[in-house]
């Protein structure tokens, strides 16, 4: 990779929540590139102890810390360690976030005898797992602001950046909860930008596309390795035509977080999604 884009986080410390994951994974090791000291959060300690590892290895500097979004105490906890270790937060990423199959529908559109089918219908949603959607991706951006941002107030040049969806522009078919769940981090994102634009502390937002990873490799791909009829109706809405590669997320990311490139800019979702979201279908 090798490149910051022009951006230098030196000396700063950049929490990145949900980093044990493909795309976050990415990011934790990009901030760590461009100078700052890395605390990688993910519920998967081990997919986490990875991340780090494989930046200290670059010769950069980053800890692993086990830590679940939903749940205030683990987050006071991690970040106490985070301040022992590292120092206080000044950048935040929140890119914890995901869906859950309760709370997905079986076909695209409602059809007579839809109730009766074997199928999971909008009327079969489960609350329970909608309600986990939501939480993940909303709670899950909340609670570690609440808890990482205190460090920020009263410092210069602290940003926070949320990873929403270009599901919150257009909510996909099948996926009510999850596109509902990403809105909302879009307007939460709208909301503390106002809140904090005293404080100095700026926020913003990136949209992915349509990105392969672990979340979504098996509604893109058949068992075989194949294309599922879901990815050609994707590709086919997506005027790039295909698939966004996880490095084509670094300019926003470090753009965003860059004071002298964007320092006027906070409260904005920029969608990096390849036309998706511009397409009319027509």
């Amino acid at each position: 990779m090798g490149l910051s884009f022009g951006t230098d986080l030196t000396g700063k410390v950049a929490v990145v929540t949900g980093a044990g994951g493909v795309l976050c994974g990415m990011f934790a090791k990009t901030l760590a590139e461009a100078g700052a000291k890395v605390a990688v959060l993910d519920l998967n300690e081990e997919a986490a102890g990875r991340v780090a590892e494989d930046i200290v290895a670059a010769g950069h500097i980053a800890k692993a810390y086990k830590a679940n979004v939903l749940e205030r105490e683990s987050l006071e906890e991690v970040h106490a360690k985070v301040l022992a270790e590292l120092g206080p937060c000044d950048v935040l990423v929140n890119g914890a976030g995901g869906n859950n199959p309760k709370a997905q529908t079986t076909k695209e559109y409602f059809e007579m005898g839809d109730i009766e089918a074997d199928t999971i219908s909008f009327f079969d949603l489960d609350p329970k797992g909608v309600e986990f959607v939501f939480n993940l991706n909303f709670l899950g951006t909340l609670l570690p602001t609440q808890i990482f941002a205190k460090d920020m107030i009263g410092r210069e040049g602290c940003n926070i950046l949320n990873v929403s969806s270009m599901n919150a522009f257009t909510p996909l078919t099948k996926i009510p909860a999850y596109s509902g769940a990403k809105a909302a981090v879009s307007n939460f994102t709208q909301w503390l930008a106002v809140h904090f634009s005293k404080a100095g502390i700026r926020v913003n937002a990136m949209a992915p596309g349509f990105f392969v990873t672990k979340q979504n490799e098996k509604l893109l791909f058949n068992e075989d390795g194949t294309a599922t009829a879901r990815t050609a109706k994707i590709l086919a809405a997506t005027p790039m035509g295909r698939f966004g590669e996880a490095e084509e997320l670094n300019g926003t990311l470090l753009f965003l977080l860059n004071n002298e490139a964007a320092g006027f800019i906070t409260g904005v979702v920029i969608p990096v999604d390849g036309g998706f979201s511009a397409y009319s279908g027509v």
